[in-house]
């Protein structure tokens, strides 16, 4: 993708979470998106094929960011530096998601939530410090994982409503009940 594309697809991104700011996901039209990106519509069009598209690429770009491998010194937190355990892995995605939070409580806030939540657990299940050796030998590792990003993703979508806990609290609660998660990864007293 060439710096104009990156620029008009940025352009749209911008003008989708403006307007998820105002109201929900169901309310905004791609006409809207249109406007205040000041884009055409063959242009919104050969970047997205709908506004669920539009979604899909927005939580990817997120996720992508969220998730990755190489953590960077951000403007609200720093976790470039710090050991990769699971408790820094859980309130740095928190962060970005409280950066995030004007717009994402507006695609959770409707049907678009589930289109957002089942790309954040997708992503949640490559988070290689989510360490199950403590889990019980006749329960599978795979029900375990499913059960630790379900319940995650809905600790994160209960939080958005209830944003007097800080990230750092968030992922201290979520820590002390998944007992079955590695004595390296429960919280510290």
């Amino acid at each position: 993708m060439d710096r104009r594309q990156k620029k008009t697809r940025q352009a749209i991104f911008n003008a989708f979470t403006d307007l998820l700011e105002k109201k929900p996901f169901s309310a905004v039209t791609v006409s809207e998106i249109i406007a205040a990106a000041d884009v055409g519509r063959s242009t919104f069009y050969t970047h997205f094929e709908t506004k669920d598209d539009l979604l899909r690429a927005l939580c990817a770009e997120i996720f992508e960011h969220v998730f990755s491998d190489a953590p960077v010194r951000e403007q609200t937190h720093d976790f470039s530096s710090r050991p990769r355990d699971l408790r820094a892995e859980l309130t740095h995605i928190l962060y970005h998601l409280r950066d995030s939070r004007r717009y994402v409580k507006g695609i959770l806030a409707c049907e678009s939530g589930e289109i957002f939540m089942r790309a954040f657990r997708d992503h949640l299940k490559s988070v290689p410090e989510l360490g199950l050796s403590n889990a019980p030998a006749n329960v599978p590792k795979d029900y375990l994982l499913n059960h630790l990003v379900c319940d995650f993703a809905e600790t994160v979508r209960w939080w958005m409503k209830n944003e007097s806990y800080t990230p750092e609290e968030i992922s201290g609660f979520f820590l002390a009940t998944a007992p079955f998660l590695s004595p390296s990864h429960a919280p510290s007293a």
